[in-house]
């Protein structure tokens, strides 16, 4: 059922209000699935997987490039949507699209070969063939700050494997949610194959148990993450999950510092710090820290933040207000108990959910700064002896999700790289986002199991091994 069909019907329901983090105001209202209309939801999934799971690899790529045209056709309305669910600038909205579109092409042009059924020799003279059957309904939950890529990445994976999914997204982006399943189901995927559950975190947690059901997929908080991870433990659900990140950049003595120091920025203010894969805490090497430090401050205090959908402003604000006055609060916590706060750190006065770019140094052990992660624009500069200190202190925080490391030798920077740093990804004298054709994931409490590249569409498939005599 549509908001709309769930607004006219004559039951009461529960409804949520969400708000324009840039203006504080009313945004929608949205009219909450009760439980059983959510079972009978996945009831269809279950019966449109029977049809499904028998389409071919090529009539699956086939509607899959075509959501990939539709996505950008709709990228400017798209991009309306997020900005006003959750503050993101239009031109990194519209861009958001682009990505997405590019995940499907991707998905497209490789799912085929990646899923095709495989050969193998086995002893006395058999076959062995591997295929990669799908499994059945797949609950997807994501989060607000990348409103349209987060269903996109894991949706558009699982759909190419043969399976079907419901997906509850966050409450602030029900919108956008809906205006995927209707371009999903203009691009020629058949009703039942994506629907969106438009219901409370902890009715979504509840479904898990549900018999149709067969695995789940999540990107949230490690908190939030080992709820799920128990509850699918419970029922035997395999489970993907993308959780935190507080990623290091290290800043080697043979760094290219200008390039360093506008990388950082970049990886730091994207989309307002609101990213897990954000470049978070920056490791210095003693010898460059002070010019490091120097004009990377100088740097942050000229990014600007206002209305997203002025194109002048490099951030728009924090999703909400909550989140805003939370982050503030981990600053606060961290320079009462040591920190220094080199420029920002203050909420502006005026309406909206905006913070400004921020830099702390000092950051002692125990402090918010030094243990957590800060969702927002907040840096956190560390000056280290030399590489070991800087490799064993990137490595001693809980997450593993990405990380970065600037040296003008490629080669030393690769081995610290590939058999250093614990984390699922490494940028090298860059920062990038997720790649289609690159797995993307982490490792410790930045959760497990992998997407894009490939990998993803073999996650909830089932590699079945038949022996033909």
């Amino acid at each position: 059922m549509t908001q709309a069909e769930l607004k006219t019907t004559t039951i009461s329901r529960q409804t949520i209000d969400t708000y324009n983090p840039a203006t504080e105001e009313v945004y929608k209202t949205y009219y909450l699935h009760t439980k059983q209309e959510a079972e009978a939801l996945i009831e269809h999934s279950h019966q449109a997987f029977q049809s499904w799971r028998k389409t071919s690899l090529q009539e699956r790529a086939t509607i899959i490039k075509k959501i990939a045209e539709l996505l950008r056709r709709d990228k400017a309305n798209l991009a309306q949507m997020m900005a006003k669910q959750m503050g993101k600038p239009l031109a990194l909205g519209e861009g958001e699209a682009e990505q997405c579109a590019a995940i499907c092409e991707y998905t497209a042009e490789h799912g085929i070969d990646a899923l095709a059924d495989e050969e193998r020799e086995i002893s006395g003279g058999k076959k062995g063939i591997i295929t990669y059957q799908p499994e059945g309904v797949i609950l997807g939950m994501q989060p607000w700050n990348f409103p349209l890529y987060q269903c996109i990445r894991y949706s558009i994976a699982v759909i190419m494997s043969g399976n079907t999914t419901v997906f509850k997204h966050d409450e602030s982006c029900f919108e956008t949610a809906e205006a995927i399943q209707k371009i999903y189901e203009e691009a020629g995927l058949p009703k039942g194959v994506f629907s969106c559950l438009f219901v409370d975190g902890e009715t979504a947690d509840e479904l898990i148990a549900h018999q149709h059901i067969r695995g789940v997929t999540f990107t949230g908080s490690a908190s939030i993450g080992r709820l799920i991870a128990k509850i699918s433990a419970e029922h035997l659900k395999k489970n993907v999950l993308e959780l935190g990140g507080s990623d290091a950049y290290l800043v080697l003595r043979d760094a290219d510092i200008d390039l360093a120091v506008k990388t950082c920025v970049q990886g730091r203010v994207m989309n307002s710090g609101q990213t897990c894969i954000a470049a978070k805490r920056f490791i210095i090497e003693a010898p460059v820290y002070d010019e490091f430090r120097d004009k990377y401050v100088a740097a942050m205090k000229q990014v600007t933040f206002g209305d997203p959908t002025d194109s002048q402003n490099d951030m728009g604000p924090l999703a909400r207000v909550d989140l805003r006055d939370k982050l503030h609060q981990q600053v606060q916590e961290s320079v009462m108990k040591g920190a220094s706060c080199l420029c920002g750190g203050e909420i502006p006065e005026q309406k909206g959910a905006y913070y400004p770019a921020t830099v702390l140094e000092n950051i002692q052990p125990g402090t918010p700064a030094y243990e957590d992660e800060l969702f927002g624009p907040v840096a956190s500069l560390f000056k280290v002896a030399d590489e070991a200190e800087a490799i064993e202190l990137a490595n001693s925080h809980r997450y593993g999700l990405g990380g970065g490391i600037f040296s003008k030798d490629e080669k030393r920077a690769t081995r610290i790289a590939r058999e250093e740093l614990d984390t699922g990804m490494v940028n090298i004298n860059g920062y990038a986002g997720p790649q289609a054709n690159m797995p993307f994931g982490g490792v410790k409490e930045s959760g497990y199991g992998r997407e894009h590249g490939g990998f993803g569409m073999k996650e909830f498939v089932n590699a079945k091994s038949l022996f033909i005599s």
